[in-house]
């Protein structure tokens, strides 16, 4: 598994005075790198063999393939990982959205920071959606006017980012102005409330993505996006992700 463990562990001393048990006269601590040099204690290593078998077990189930490989990197305001994330957010949300709470989404809103690996050629594994999305982060939908949207779209205006957006159409010019925007197909309607999922990080205002702070309400959905990815992985076949014209600059300056 693709994890990142910590290497260095401390050791507390904590020494008591015998004359007050309620008195801590001394604390020392040490730092001890966690190394090639330091040996496993085989009896840890018994006891943690099961679970750790049944761990990497269920981390290699093949899910689908991907005919390429895509990097974040690839794109300049949508990439193909990124529409794909979007997409399959869209797709598994909706309808527990219109199940739960009889609304219909309209747009998903992610962040490009938010994905942390690459999707590889080939086999893609459960492991493959905890390397992508190893946060624990929920989907959300906050439900705000258009005027509010407008605020959410001036932000990815000026940041000229790919973050990954699905239910919407954006177009700017190199200057970062306005050349197209439409939600569903139709231009945005300042007096409509919408409803916009995104995770609960960003919702929180992560990613400077303040507008979120302005909307009227917010329903949870219970359901992780990396748990949207593992099961959007295994209603494919074979993934075809592909950036496209959802988010492009216009050739109006």
């Amino acid at each position: 598994m693709s994890f990142k463990f910590i290497k260095f562990t401390g050791l507390i001393f904590v020494f008591f005075a015998c004359r007050d048990p309620k008195v801590i006269p001394n604390i020392s601590s040490q730092r001890i790198p966690i190394e090639k040099s330091i040996k496993p204690k085989p009896s840890i290593e018994n006891l943690i063999k099961p679970y750790k078998l049944h761990i990497e077990k269920s981390m290699n189930e093949v899910l689908c393939y991907s005919i390429n490989a895509h990097s974040k990197k690839e794109g300049s305001l949508n990439t193909a990982i990124g529409n794909m994330m979007a997409d399959a957010v869209f797709e598994l949300s909706a309808p527990l959205l219109k199940k739960r709470y009889g609304l219909d989404l309209d747009v998903v809103l992610l962040n490009h920071g938010g994905i942390r690996a690459s999707l590889p050629k080939g086999p893609i594994r459960i492991e493959t959606a905890y390397n992508i999305m190893p946060f624990e982060n929920e989907v959300v939908v906050s439900q705000m006017k258009g005027s509010v949207v407008m605020d959410l779209v001036n932000y990815l205006r000026t940041a000229k980012r790919a973050h990954p957006i699905s239910g919407m159409t954006l177009k700017i010019t190199k200057s970062g102005e306005l050349g197209l925007l439409k939600i569903q197909n139709k231009p945005l309607n300042l007096e409509k409330t919408y409803n916009i999922a995104t995770s609960d990080y960003l919702h929180n205002g992560g990613d400077r993505m303040n507008f979120f702070k302005k909307n009227d309400s917010v329903f949870r959905l219970d359901y992780k996006i990396r748990n949207i990815l593992i099961d959007y992985f295994g209603s494919q076949d074979t993934l075809k992700p592909k950036a496209d014209m959802r988010f492009t600059y216009t050739k109006k300056r």
